[in-house]
């Protein structure tokens, strides 16, 4: 059951019971405390008041003469006036009374103990009398021997002394009443901010918010990380961490979650992280895998205390795993340009067949024949130079349909093949991906350089592996680019509907997933060189 109750009413309400239990114990403390001291504040007085008049000459004089009321009466009231204490009561070793506050207990007995006193000693106590309730010390008048002549008590009723102990109530009652003020106040600025940063939910709102955010973190394939303002990773979710490789990575204390330097990842992403801008579906290769990726900050939800001024806590970004649309794409790519191919293969065809049957129809069958056979070479001699180097059919397939787009271009694809081995190991998709994407790159700058325009493709084949040479006749390439040219998004074309960047970014990540390497010169055109080992080695770039 969800109660109605919010957290910041929850706590209010418990810490305003907890502050009055607090000042009803300590009060209550306080107030027997303070009115034990009362009692011996008043026993001590009492003490030193009859100790003083225990002491006097008077009394021991008039102790020994035949009416010691006479003299002691009058000196008794005149001690109770000065001294603000209810009675003094001078008595005979016998308990006979020589002086009272009533004239009329005069001659009677005193009640109370006397016993401590008729040792030599000093009782104070707490007793009924005739006046009611006293607290009273009783001690002894001795002579120069020592013996006990005759007997002072001195006290105050109890309700006098409750009367001096009710004087201080106030300020205790004032200490009590500012606590609980405090208190409340307290309790209630803490219950606003509570309110304020939990948005009136309640704990049982929150726990089941909680648990919702748990099953939703585990059970979303995107994967979802949250940085905080200092660049500490708070929490990313299982998806993240596979996509990401950060199983068993960072930080294991959950107070001290890891900082992104921590972490095992590509500079771009570290650098789109810590940078904490607003991305939008951008795509970010790292390894084996395309990533695309969504940030945008972690702001707090408005309240009327923020006036417009929200705090931003850190950043929020989700990953998408797009390797294998990339790869479908890489694969429709190839389709596009093999089915271009014969398309053009096509034109040039029938042009061809135009030409022979019109020599025929001329009657010229042996210049037929021969325009025909020419024609025949020159095709299997590219197709046989292709399948002796590499034994590959799709690759050749590739070249041959890239050798008739160029020619539809207006650029001159020249093939050289050397060796003779095998790609055993290499995936068909990484060679198309590759071998495609230089191709397109080399016929694109050939094709916006001017005359004469022309690509060379080198590949030779042994049994270390496989070396690809792209060179195109194209603008020589910037050596400041050189070193981001293999960053996704980077382009010397103008942008198109497409997108741009993305093709050498991939041949990159390729080569880096085959072990191989990848070398750029730049001095003439550009010249990209890619070495494909024939066993996997450990990963390896290296781009000058």
């Amino acid at each position: 059951m969800i109660h109605p109750w919010s957290i910041a009413r929850r706590l209010f309400v418990a810490n305003l019971l907890i502050v009055v239990v607090f000042l009803a114990v300590v009060g209550s403390a306080t107030f027997v405390d303070a009115r034990d001291r009362t009692y011996d504040e008043a026993g001590q007085r009492m003490a030193g008041i009859a100790a003083a008049i225990a002491a006097s000459p008077l009394v021991l004089e008039a102790a020994s003469s035949p009416d010691p009321t006479a003299t002691l009466q009058p000196y008794a009231r005149d001690v109770m006036a000065g001294a603000d204490v209810d009675f003094v009561t001078i008595m005979a070793p016998d308990r006979t009374r020589w002086t009272h506050p009533r004239d009329e207990e005069i001659g009677r007995p005193y009640i109370g103990s006397i016993d401590a006193a008729l040792q030599g000693g000093q009782l104070t106590e707490v007793t009924a009398g005739t006046l009611g309730p006293s607290v009273r010390t009783i001690v002894p008048v001795k002579d120069e021997a020592g013996e006990v002549k005759a007997l002072v008590a001195v006290g105050v009723t109890v309700r006098t002394v409750d009367v001096a102990f009710a004087g201080r109530l106030p300020a205790l009652l004032s200490i009590g009443l500012a606590l609980l003020v405090g208190g409340s106040l307290a309790s209630w600025l803490l219950g606003r901010y509570l309110r304020r940063v939990t948005r009136g939910w309640g704990p049982e709102q929150l726990s089941q918010l909680f648990a919702y955010y748990e099953s939703v973190l585990h059970s979303v394939r995107e994967g979802l990380i949250l940085i905080d303002t200092k660049g500490r990773v708070v929490m990313y979710n299982d998806q993240a961490a596979e996509l990401l490789g950060l199983e068993g990575a960072g930080s294991k204390d959950p107070t001290r979650p890891p900082s992104l330097g921590e972490l095992p990842l590509e500079e771009e992403l570290r650098d789109l992280f810590e940078s904490g801008r607003s991305a939008n579906d951008e795509i970010i290769l790292t390894g084996s895998r395309v990533l695309v990726v969504n940030q945008g900050p972690a702001r707090a939800p408005d309240s009327p205390g923020t006036r417009g001024r929200t705090p931003v806590y850190g950043t929020v970004a989700t990953l998408r795993d797009r390797t294998e649309i990339e790869a479908l794409g890489n694969e429709l790519e190839t389709m596009r340009t093999l089915s271009g191919a014969l398309r053009a293969q096509t034109h040039e065809h029938a042009n061809r067949l135009h030409t022979m049957v019109s020599l025929l129809e001329l009657g010229r069958t042996q210049e037929a024949l021969d325009f025909a056979t020419r024609d025949l070479e020159l095709s299997q001699q590219l197709t046989d130079d292709m399948v002796s180097s590499v034994d590959e059919p799709v690759l050749g397939a590739l070249v041959m349909g890239k050798v008739a787009e160029a020619h539809e271009r207006g650029v001159q694809l020249d093939v050289a093949t050397l060796g003779s081995g095998t790609v055993a190991g290499v995936a068909v998709q990484d060679l198309v991906t590759i071998l495609g994407n230089l191709l397109d790159n080399a016929i694109d700058a050939a094709a916006d350089a001017p005359p004469p325009r022309r690509v060379e493709l080198t590949v030779e084949s042994d049994e270390e592996g496989l070396d690809i040479a792209v060179h195109d006749s194209g603008a020589a390439l910037d050596a400041q680019a050189a070193d981001s040219i293999f960053r996704h998004g980077f382009s010397t074309k103008p942008s198109g509907p497409g997108g741009r960047g993305i093709g050498l970014a991939l041949v990159r990540q390729a080569v880096q997933r085959l072990g191989g390497t990848l070398t750029i010169n730049g001095r003439r055109g550009a010249k990209f060189e890619v070495f494909l080992p024939a066993a996997a080695s450990p990963q390896k770039e290296h781009t000058p």
